[in-house]
Formats: structure tokens, sequence, C-alpha cells
């Protein structure tokens, strides 16, 4: 199976896009004076330093000459769909594990007799036809491929042939196997384990007692012996759940601030319900405080909704269950979810219909309807202004509604 994996993906796109970029270090990611945080930086703005989740402080410093911008994930979106069509072509085996990277199946004498280089090749070739680059890598299973991915960037073709699976995972650090992160990695090395080949040879008995079920998974993986499959692409699922939300660049501490950016941010996710033809019965509102603290708290409406001044009216309650009078909030979100159409509906024995919804959902269709046609800003309440230039800008870095 393969692993295709697109190159700067978001930052070669905005070349795609403005030809007088290619050649010079592009950064999406949000505003170095917002606390923003880098989404992709081009392969010119790698070479000073700069990483995607670097804060962009930090990368204004390593490139000050960059490009940058906020980006643009509708745009990124269509032409991740355009790529995946290209490995569609190829096998209906396609599994998409992000908005730039999908593993696919190409076994030999499975849909095609040609060879797997052969196709990975072809596929090469398409997606720089689009205008941005991909790099794969092959092997017989999931982290093998993924790992042979990141080996050789950009427009790498990496191989790893059946029976050389040990051999090439064993000199590697374990943090190169995904799902191993920093806090991981730390407990490995107390245990004297640091590379993937040192990993492979680990007692599964000690490394279950350490980390649960996935101690002896982790140990078959590091072996090159993971038995995976790619499933065929399928529609794509409903979403479960719908939400915004925003990073100020300044920490909101007023009531009043909080007030307006909830119902502000719930304006966002009453648009994105109506879009999707969707109403929710459960609403959900997020703060968080600073980078290791955040709460959250539920609230069930008494009917689906899809409008904000009904869940967003839930969302401000729920203020008095997680925020205190003075505290920093630097972040804000408001979530609906529960779209199930069977549930039962809690019902008045004297309403018809709330005073004025009938009105209210009209005028959110035609809010909708002059937003999409002449932009987002070309409609804006007063709470919507008060925070244009607040937030960090940065992009959702892959993120949906799900």
């Amino acid at each position: 199976m393969g692993l295709l994996d697109l190159d700067a993906f978001f930052a070669s796109v905005e070349q795609l896009d403005h030809p007088e970029w290619r050649g010079l270090p592009v950064i999406v990611g949000g505003s170095p004076e917002r606390r923003g945080v880098v989404s992709t930086a081009s392969y010119e703005a790698r070479r000073f330093g700069v990483h995607s989740a670097m804060p962009s402080a930090t990368a204004v410093r390593l490139c000050p000459d960059a490009i940058w911008t906020q980006g643009n994930f509708a745009r990124y979106r269509e032409v991740s769909a355009q790529v995946m069509d290209v490995l569609l072509r190829e096998t209906p085996l396609v599994e998409q594990v992000s908005i730039d990277e999908a593993f696919f199946d190409v076994t030999p004498g499975r849909f095609s007799r040609e060879s797997p280089l052969a196709i990975c090749r072809r596929v090469q070739e398409r997606v720089s036809e689009l205008g941005v680059t991909c790099s794969i890598g092959l092997g017989v299973n999931k982290t093998v491929a993924k790992i042979a991915s990141e080996r050789e960037k950009p427009r790498g073709l990496t191989v790893v042939w059946p029976g050389t699976e040990a051999s090439f995972l064993a000199p590697l650090p374990v943090e190169a196997m995904s799902g191993v992160g920093p806090a991981t990695e730390q407990r490995l090395r107390t245990m004297g384990i640091r590379t993937l080949g040192e990993l492979s040879r680990a007692d599964e008995r000690a490394m279950e007692r350490e980390f649960g079920v996935t101690g002896p998974r982790m140990v078959a993986r590091a072996a090159g012996l993971e038995r995976s499959v790619v499933g065929e692409a399928a529609a794509p699922e409903r979403a479960k759940s719908v939400s915004n939300e925003r990073t100020f660049a300044t920490d909101l501490t007023e009531r009043a601030e909080l007030e307006a950016a909830v119902r502000s941010i719930a304006s966002v996710v009453g648009r994105r319900l109506r879009k999707k033809g969707l109403r929710g019965r459960t609403v959900t509102l997020k703060l968080k405080y600073d980078a290791c603290h955040a709460r959250s708290a539920q609230r069930a409406l008494g009917r689906p909704s899809d409008d904000e001044r009904a869940f967003g009216e839930a969302a401000v309650e729920l203020l008095d269950e997680v925020w205190r009078e003075g505290t920093s909030v630097r972040l804000v979100g408001v979530g609906v979810s529960g779209f199930d159409e069977d549930a039962p509906e809690q019902m008045s024995l004297f309403r018809v219909g709330e005073p004025g919804e009938r009105d209210r959902s009209a005028l959110g269709r035609a809010t909708d309807a002059v937003r999409e046609r002449f932009g987002d800003d070309a409609l804006s309440y007063g709470r919507d202004l008060r925070f244009r230039g607040r937030t960090t800008g940065t992009a959702p870095m892959g993120k949906s509604d799900d």
C-alpha cells in the first residue's frame, strides 16, 4: 500500500494561485502580533528553520522577509479533492486521513497488473499537473508506508520492499512512528528505548504494563509486522457536530466582551448548520484560558435548532458554568451536535411556534444569501465588528466539522 503526502500543501496552493510568490519563502499562518501559529511553510521558508505549529512571532524572527497569508481553506479543500480524484482513477481503495494525506492500495493483481511503482509515478505526474507536488511511500502496511513517505521530500518516492521492513525501520528514532508523541517518547526513553529497532525487541509484557494494550501493538509496528488494510472510499459521513472557535490576540476579561464573542461565533455555526441542512439538539460552549487550561459545558435544547439566536443564547447562559468574572479567556468556541432525526422533540401544550421564530429563520437565510454572494464582510452585526482584527488569524490546519 502507499501513502500520498502533499508537499507543503497550503503554501504550495498559495504559490500556485500567486505565481509571483514561487521560489520565495511563503508562510501560511496567523498574525505574529496576535499569538498566531504557522500552519504551513514553503520549502523556501523551511530553509530558515520555520515549521508548522511554530509560533508566528518566532517564524518572523527566523525569516523576516517571508510572504505571509492567513490562507484560504475552501481553496485547499478544492485542490485536495482533485488530488483524491487522481488516486481514485487508479484504485477504489483510497482512505483519506487528512486534507493532504491518503492511504491507497495498489497491490499487484488486485485492481491492476501494473507495477505499483509505475502507478505511483503516474500519480505524481498527474498531481504535478494540478500545480502541486506530492511524496509517496510504498510498503506492506500503513506504518511503513507513512514513514517511507517522509524519508525524501519534496517529490519523493520511497519504496520499502517486502522483507526489508525491519532493517528499514530499525535505525529510526521512535518518534518517527506516528502515534509516538513527546510524552510517549520520554516514557520509552526511561525504558532505555530510543530507536524503532530497540522498540521492536522490547518485552511485550513490560510494554503492556507501561502502555496497556497499545504497548504490544507498538512493538509489532516497530518490527514492521502491523496488519492493516485500506478500506474502499465511501461517501462522506454526516457531520456529528458543527462548531467554530476563535483565538483572540488579547485576552477577553469582561462579561460583555465574552457574550458578544459567543454570539458572534454562534452566528458562524448557524450559517454552517443552514448550509448543511442540519439542526441540532445540543449546544456546547468551550473556553480556553491559557495554553494548558480549558473548560467546556453542554446544554440540551428543547427542540432542534439551526438558529444562532436560540442556541447562541443557550451558549451565553453556559458562561456561568465555566467562567468567573475577571478571568482571562484566550479562546472561545461554540458547537452544536445531536442531529438524530428520530429523537423525540420536547413539545408544549400551547405553543404552535415560538414568537418571531419564522421571522428569525427568514432573516437568517437572507443574511446567509447576502454573505454567500457578496462575501462575509458584506453584512455584519455590531458584535462581529467588535472583534474584527482581534483574532490570531491562524488557518484551520485541516480541521473539519465532524
